[in-house]
């Protein structure tokens, strides 16, 4: 991940909920529960890793719930489970933002502390975002990488995982207020979703291709989709013609970034964005404030957060090609 400047201030404060508990302490390891948005995907097992990881740095207890579909009444359904278990802290990656304000706001009445990851539910009553690159960042990347390929024109589409994903949504909005503003005579023709499904991107992608003979290009926002529309490309053999972008996980785009159906995969180090969520709960936990800079590791030095937002940011979106791919283990 590209270092971060240091930033100096002064410690800041947390909200707080008139029911958190005692702090816990380093002879008591908190439990500290991950809730991704679905179980079985590459991205959130590479989360959980440096979760892992630095529990074991930490001290802390932590462990993965992952639901079985990325129905929003699952992840609520797990969330009451955690809630019923009286866990320390709850990292979730919210489905659909909207449907878990309830129970974040039951869990924060109970005095559990609630931070969200990956994905944010700004409306909701979580204490703290753990987001791993913004928005503009993430748009501006992924945009110029494709428009690198086809001239800075064109016809191009997304397609999407879910349509209520918060993260996803917002750096839709990003490319394409991008693309309009830096590359006038490139078009966003359609944006389909295909929920975090391989089989469902690619052959919504194949339809995308069928529908837009003129396509040149096509966006795979999540780490899905961003497979389905390279073997798409591959499967309709229009390698060379439409170019892909996404979001994928490395090892998991290897394949199509050497066979050039995927041009190049926009991300950040999945791990450590595991390992700062660990890191932020353990904070929650032990009544530990945030500073606007924050030594996380010697791999995460000054991580940057903003008290206004209560958002804590990895860092700056990775470029991964096949130049660089076999860097990323996950």
């Amino acid at each position: 991940m590209a270092g971060m400047a240091l930033l100096l201030g002064v410690v800041v404060t947390l909200d707080s909920c008139s029911g958190d508990r005692r702090p816990v302490s380093d002879a008591e390891p908190a439990q500290v529960v991950f809730v991704p948005k679905v179980g079985g995907i590459a991205y959130f097992d590479a989360m959980n890793a440096g979760g892992m990881q630095a529990a074991r740095r930490f001290g802390i207890h932590w462990s993965t719930r992952a639901p079985a579909s990325v129905a929003p009444a699952d992840q609520v359904a797990i969330l009451q489970g955690l809630i019923d278990d009286q866990v320390d802290a709850i990292a979730v990656a919210p489905n659909d933002p909207a449907s878990l304000a309830p129970v974040i706001a039951e869990a924060r009445a109970q005095g559990i502390h609630v931070l969200t990851t990956d994905t944010d539910a700004a409306t909701s009553q979580r204490e703290v975002f753990v987001d791993q690159a913004s928005a503009e960042g993430i748009g501006k990347a992924v945009v110029d990488a494709l428009m690198d390929k086809t001239g800075g024109a064109g016809e191009f589409a997304v397609v999407s995982c879910g349509r209520t994903a918060a993260n996803l949504n917002a750096w839709i909005d990003a490319e394409k207020a991008y693309a309009a503003q830096r590359y006038p005579q490139a078009r966003l023709v359609e944006t389909v979703y295909a929920g975090e499904d391989v089989t469902t991107a690619t052959n919504l992608a194949k339809q995308v291709l069928d529908r837009h003979p003129q396509l040149t290009g096509l966006i795979g926002q999540c780490t899905t989709s961003a497979p389905g529309v390279a073997r798409a490309v591959r499967d309709q053999q229009k390698i060379g013609r439409v170019y892909t972008v996404g979001t994928g996980t490395p090892q998991t785009m290897k394949p199509y970034l050497l066979d050039g159906s995927c041009s190049m995969t926009v991300l950040w180090n999945v791990e450590s964005l595991g390992y700062l969520t660990a890191w932020t709960a353990k904070q929650l936990a032990a009544g530990t404030a945030l500073r606007p800079s924050n030594d996380v590791s010697p791999e995460l030095p000054a991580v940057k957060y903003d008290e206004r937002a209560h958002t804590i940011r990895l860092g700056d979106p990775l470029l991964i090609t096949q130049d660089n791919v076999d860097q990323y283990k996950y």
